[in-house]
C-alpha cells in the first residue's frame, strides 16, 4: 500500500480509498529536485505523485482544491486526453500536502509589467520564475492560477504515462512500441491484440518513463469542449463529503466564540452556567475566547451563548468612519506604488476638459454557504486534521506548530469545500479546531462556527478610497491620474501564511487600474497602503474587486464627459493597445445590440477589467419596475486565450458576476464600537435567483496567452451595473454598495 513520507509511516488513505498495486507516472525536469511524497510498498510503483493506475483504472491525485470552479474536471480531461482514457473513468481525490504539489503559476505575476503586453521572453522568464514555488511550498489554490499551472504538467503526466505502458506492452508482446495504440485504456497491437493499462501496470513501473510530445491540439478529444463535472453526481444526490460531514468514531462537538473586537483581548469569562449543562464536555480557554465542547453541535453553540466574557478593546478605531479616516490619512504619504506612470499626469492639456471624481468601496465578506470549520485528532505524538482548506501545506505547517508537533506527525485531508473565494487560504479555523483538540487529547473533535462567527471574524476584503483626476480633449482622454489607498492585503496574508512581509511595491494592491489597455497619453496610477490593525485578506479577485469599480466608472464619467458613447470610447482607447481586450468589448456590443440609446425606464452600462490575465467586458441591463429597480439582463464577453472547458468558463464567468453584483448591491461589513455589526444574510445580502439577470456568454480565444477564470468575472459586474443605473437615472454613484443610492427589487 502507497505511503506518504510526510505522515511517519502511516498508511496513505484519501477518503478511505486505498490504492492499490498502483503505477503513478509523469515525470517533469524542472521539478526534480521536488521529493515524491508517495513510497512504494510490495508489488507498487510511484513514479510521480499524479497519476495512479491499478486493477480499479486511473486516479488522479490533485493538488488543486475543489471548491466550486471545476478544477477538478479540467485536470482529469488534461489527463484523460493524453491517456487515452475517458474522462468518467478517471477518480480524483485531493493529494496531501507536499512539496512537489506546488502552484507553477502562483509566482507568475511577480515581474513587473502589465501582464497584457508581455513579451514571450518575459513569459518564458515568468514560468522560469513560476518554478521556484516548490522552494516555498506553495501548494495553494488562488489566484485564478489553476489551469496555468496543470495545464503543460497534467499533459506531460498523461502522456508520459501512456507511453510508458505502451513500452510495457511492447516489451510482452516483442514489438516495436511505435508499432502501437491506445484506446479506452488499452494498449492496442497491429493485430488487434488489447492489453489493460491495469495489467500493465507493475511492468510499466519498473521502466524509465520515455521522452513524449505532447498532441496538437488537432488532435483532441475532451479539451476545448463542455464536459460533465466529475463531481455532478455527488453534489446532486448530497454525496458529496466536506469537512463539515466529516464524522470519526467517539467525536464530540465544539463551537467558538471569539472577541467580536478583532485582534482584542479577553479579560475574564464566567463558564459557570455552560458547564452546568448535560452534554457540556468543557469550556477552553483559547487566549482571545473560549470553545465548548458537547455532545452536539446545538448544544456547544447554546452553552457557548451562556458563558459570560468580558471582551478587550480592539486594536483599531472603533467605528467606520474612523477606519476610513485611517484609509485617507494614507494619501498623505508617499505613493507605495507607481506602477504605471506615462507622460506628464501633473499638467493638464492645454485645452482639456478636467474631470475629478472621488470613490469608496467598503470592506466585504466572504461569505460562503459554508461556515469555517474543521476537525482534528490528537494523540499526544501525531495529529489529524480534515478542514476545506486552500492551502495544505501552510496548513499543516501551522496546525504543527499549534500542536507542537513537526510536519511530518500531521496528516491533513482536504474535502471539497462549499465555496472558498480566498477566505480558505487562511489557516485560522484549522488551528483552532487543533488547539482544541490538543485540549480533548485522545478524543476527535469537530469545530464548526456558527454563522455569527463566521461572518464577524472574517479577513475582509478591504475598504478603499480612491482619487481620480482626469482630462479629455476633442473627445479623447488625455490624462488619467489615479490614487488608490487601502489596507495592506498582501502584507497581512503573506505574513500570517509564511511569517514574512513582502516589502517593496504592492503590484496587487493597484491590480485592475495600473494594468488597463488604454492608450491615454498622460496616465498615472499610484497606490499607498494604509497602517490599520483590522483582519483583511484575498477576496475573490483582491484588489481588482474594488479597482475595477474606480477605474471603469471614472473612464464612463469621462466618456460622458467627452460627450462619447461610452462603450466606443472605451474601444478607441483600446484597439492598437490590447486587440483581444477590444474584441470583449466588440462581442458584448454584438451580443446586447448596444446602441448607445436606451428607452425610458430602462438602462444600459458597459464595465470592462483586465484582470488575472483575462480581459473581460460586461454590458448590464436595468430596468425600472413598481418593486424598485430590477437588474434585467446581462452579457459578458472574455478571452481566456485558450478555453479547455468552455461550458465550465461560462459557469465562472457567470458566477463571478453574481458574486459581483451582490457586492455591488448589497455588501457592506461596518464597525461599531470595535465590533462588526453584519451578524448573518439578513445583514448581509446577496442576490437570488429571481433578482438576477438573465445571461448570454461568448468565450473568446484571440489572447496571447491563457489566462484566469475563476476571479476575472467579478471586477467589470461593480462599475457595469454603477454605469447602468447612471443611464436609468441620471445619478452617479461613487460609493458601494449601491443600495445607499437606488431601491433594487428585493
Amino acid at each position: 500500500m502507497s505511503r506518504i513520507k510526510t505522515i511517519a509511516r502511516r498508511t496513505f488513505l484519501i477518503t478511505s480509498a486505498a490504492i492499490v498495486g498502483g503505477v503513478a507516472f509523469g515525470t517533469y525536469k524542472y521539478q526534480q529536485d521536488a521529493p515524491n511524497p508517495l513510497t512504494a510498498g510490495k508489488g507498487e510503483a510511484a513514479l510521480n505523485p499524479f497519476v495512479f493506475i491499478d486493477q480499479s483504472g486511473v486516479t488522479l491525485i490533485a493538488p488543486r482544491a475543489e471548491m466550486g470552479q471545476g478544477v477538478y474536471t479540467t485536470w482529469a480531461a488534461l489527463i484523460a486526453e493524453e491517456l487515452d482514457v475517458e474522462l468518467a473513468d478517471i477518480r480524483v481525490l485531493h493529494g496531501p500536502p507536499a512539496k512537489a504539489y506546488f502552484n507553477s503559476a502562483a509566482m507568475q505575476d511577480v515581474l513587473p509589467g502589465k501582464g497584457y503586453d508581455m513579451s514571450g521572453f518575459m513569459h518564458s522568464l515568468s514560468q522560469v520564475i513560476g518554478g521556484a514555488g516548490k522552494f516555498f511550498d506553495l501548494q495553494v489554490t488562488g489566484g485564478s492560477t489553476s489551469m496555468r499551472d496543470g495545464f503543460d504538467r497534467m499533459r506531460v503526466a498523461g502522456a508520459t504515462a501512456r507511453e510508458t505502458l505502451k513500452q510495457a506492452a511492447a516489451e510482452r508482446l516483442g514489438v516495436e512500441r511505435a508499432s502501437l495504440s491506445t484506446k479506452g485504456g488499452q494498449v492496442i497491437a497491429p493485430d488487434g491484440t488489447a492489453i489493460t493499462y491495469s495489467d500493465l501496470a507493475e511492468a510499466a513501473a519498473l521502466i524509465d518513463p520515455p521522452k513524449v510530445t505532447l498532441r496538437d491540439p488537432s488532435q483532441w478529444r475532451i479539451l476545448g469542449r463542455t464536459q460533465p463535472r466529475v463531481d455532478m453526481v455527488a453534489k446532486v444526490t448530497g454525496t458529496a463529503k466536506y469537512a463539515i460531514d466529516t464524522r470519526v468514531d467517539g467525536m464530540r462537538f465544539a463551537t467558538l466564540r471569539i472577541n467580536p473586537k478583532l485582534g482584542g483581548a479577553m479579560n475574564s469569562f464566567d463558564a459557570s452556567e455552560a458547564e452546568k449543562m448535560p452534554g457540556v464536555d468543557r469550556v477552553i480557554d483559547l487566549g482571545t475566547g473560549i470553545a465548548v465542547v458537547a455532545s452536539n453541535t446545538w448544544l456547544a453553540i447554546q452553552a457557548a451563548e451562556a458563558v459570560e466574557i468580558d471582551w478587550g478593546d480592539a486594536p483599531y478605531p472603533p467605528d467606520t468612519d474612523g477606519i476610513f479616516a485611517r484609509i485617507d490619512k494614507a494619501f498623505d504619504s508617499d505613493a507605495n506604488s507607481a506602477m504605471r506612470d506615462d507622460g506628464d499626469a501633473d499638467t493638464l492639456p492645454e485645452g482639456a476638459t478636467l474631470i475629478e471624481a472621488n470613490y469608496r468601496a467598503p470592506f466585504l465578506a466572504h461569505a460562503t454557504m459554508e461556515p469555517m470549520n474543521a476537525a482534528a485528532f490528537y494523540t499526544g505524538d501525531a495529529l489529524e486534521v480534515w478542514a476545506g482548506n486552500q492551502s495544505p501545506t501552510f496548513t499543516q505547517a501551522a496546525c504543527a506548530k499549534a500542536a507542537g508537533l513537526e510536519n511530518e506527525a500531521v496528516r491533513l485531508h482536504t474535502p471539497v469545500m462549499g465555496g472558498g473565494f480566498g477566505r480558505r487560504v487562511e489557516t485560522d479555523f484549522s488551528v483552532y479546531a487543533t488547539r482544541v483538540a490538543v485540549a480533548m487529547k485522545g478524543i476527535p473533535v469537530q469545530v464548526t462556527w456558527t454563522r455569527e462567527e463566521d461572518m464577524r471574524h472574517d479577513f475582509y476584503r478591504s475598504g478603499a478610497l480612491a482619487r481620480f483626476r482626469g482630462a479629455v480633449k476633442d473627445g479623447k482622454a488625455v490624462l488619467m491620474d489615479g490614487q488608490i489607498s487601502a489596507a495592506r492585503t498582501t502584507q497581512q496574508a503573506v505574513n500570517r501564511l509564511a511569517g514574512m512581509s513582502p516589502g517593496g511595491p504592492d503590484k496587487g494592491q493597484v491590480d485592475g487600474a495600473f494594468n488597463q489597455p488604454y492608450a491615454i497619453p498622460n496616465y498615472r496610477i499610484r497606490g499607498y497602503l494604509a497602517d490599520l490593525e483590522v483582519p483583511v485578506g484575498f477576496w475573490r479577485s483582491v484588489s481588482a474587486s474594488f479597482n475595477g469599480f474606480f477605474h471603469d466608472t471614472f473612464l464612463d464619467e469621462m466618456a460622458h464627459a467627452a460627450g462619447r458613447d461610452p462603450l466606443e470610447f472605451r474601444l478607441e482607447l483600446m484597439r492598437e493597445e490590447h486587440p483581444a481586450s477590444a474584441g470583449t468589448l466588440e462581442a458584448v456590443r454584438e451580443m446586447s445590440g448596444w446602441t448607445g440609446k436606451t428607452p425610458d425606464g430602462v438602462g444600459r452600462g458597459v464595465g470592462y477589467t483586465y484582470s488575472f490575465g483575462t480581459p473581460v467586458a460586461q454590458v448590464i441591463e436595468v430596468i425600472d419596475t413598481a418593486d424598485g429597480i430590477r437588474i434585467n439582463k446581462a452579457w459578458i464577453a472574455c478571452d481566456v486565450g485558450l478555453a479547455l472547458d468552455p461550458g465550465n468558463i461560462e459557469a465562472q464567468m457567470i458566477g463571478g458576476m453574481i458574486y459581483g453584483l451582490s457586492a455591488a448591491c448589497f455588501g457592506e461589513i461596518t464597525f461599531y464600537e470595535g465590533e462588526v455589526e453584519q451578524f448573518n444574510f439578513p445583514d448581509y445580502d446577496v442576490l437570488r435567483m429571481h433578482n438576477t439577470p438573465v445571461t448570454e456568454v461568448r468565450v473568446l480565444e484571440a489572447n496571447k496567452y491563457m489566462g484566469g477564470v475563476g476571479e476575472p468575472g467579478t471586477p467589470p459586474a461593480m462599475p457595469a451595473l454603477g454605469n447602468a443605473l447612471f443611464d436609468l437615472t441620471g445619478t452617479r454613484a461613487r460609493e458601494l454598495p449601491l443600495s445607499k443610492t437606488f431601491d433594487f427589487v428585493l
